[in-house]
């Protein structure tokens, strides 16, 4: 999300304590956001792709269901160990593994897409870009993209903030304004605007859906012990039961993606 503080005082974010919900529960972009990127001709057959940040691949295995190329690393130990169950679960070739951004384990010159799906922000830019450029072919492209729900006044997704941050007060994503710039600032001097776009989606939940999605945020799992995970989602599923929250519903998302073209 842009704009939002990468870390939360106070609290120490380990993506691998959630690698169980986030395998199950954060499916990464609707399809209108692969046919979006294929319209922009990325994401197409036999192109070699690289994603950052990837957690448990589930953009780097969308685009190699589409016949893609494609690399991932994290530098969770438990985010790629799913990551690679589910590939191949899925009977897909993706070259997981554990590393970060600002050291990337690959030759240059090697891919004709960088993706870095709701993970920018973790990253020392600097570093990853001085990384990314080194890892493009000629002509390559780098894409950062959100998927991130809107916290309308009154909405399920503003009161489940409310229950987060009753939990974890030092949470700092919430209430995230919904802001999407023209440019990345990390990205000016560094890369030419190729494309972008924003939309918005209702994205389909189910209670133990959503639940499963709130448990795998770094507010919840990343950050709470077993026993403050399991009282939260507890509390969590009360106050769903409390609202008269339909089984089925929808949570509004921010869809956005940057395509940036190096210098």
């Amino acid at each position: 999300m842009h704009g939002i503080n990468p870390n939360d005082p106070g609290n120490i974010i380990d993506w691998g304590k959630t690698s169980a919900d986030y395998a199950v529960y954060r499916n990464g972009q609707p399809d209108s956001f692969f046919e979006r990127m294929r319209a922009m001709n990325i994401g197409l057959r036999d192109q070699v792709m690289l994603d950052l940040g990837t957690g448990t691949g589930a953009l780097a295995r969308r685009y190699a269901q589409r016949g893609a190329a494609v690399s991932g690393i994290d530098p969770s130990e438990g985010q790629i160990e799913a990551a690679k169950k589910l590939a191949q679960a899925e009977r897909l070739n993706i070259d997981f593994r554990v590393g970060v951004a600002e050291s990337l384990p690959f030759d240059s010159h090697s891919f004709d897409v960088v993706t870095a799906n709701q993970c920018w922000l973790y990253f020392d830019a600097n570093a990853a870009i001085r990384q990314v450029k080194w890892a493009l072919k000629d002509g390559g492209l780098l894409v950062t993209s959100h998927c991130s729900w809107l916290p309308v006044a009154g909405s399920v997704a503003q009161k489940t903030e409310a229950l987060v941050l009753a939990h974890n007060p030092n949470w700092t994503a919430a209430g995230w304004d919904g802001f999407i710039p023209p440019m990345p600032y990390w990205a000016e001097g560094e890369f030419r605007l190729r494309g972008m776009f924003y939309y918005d989606e209702e994205i389909p939940f189910t209670h133990d859906s959503w639940r499963g999605r709130i448990r795998a945020c770094r507010g919840v799992g990343a950050v709470m012990d077993e026993g403050q995970v399991e009282a939260f989602d507890a509390a969590h599923a009360q106050m769903l039961k409390d609202e008269n929250v339909p089984e089925s519903f929808g949570v509004l998302h921010r869809i956005d993606a940057h395509i940036l073209e190096p210098l």
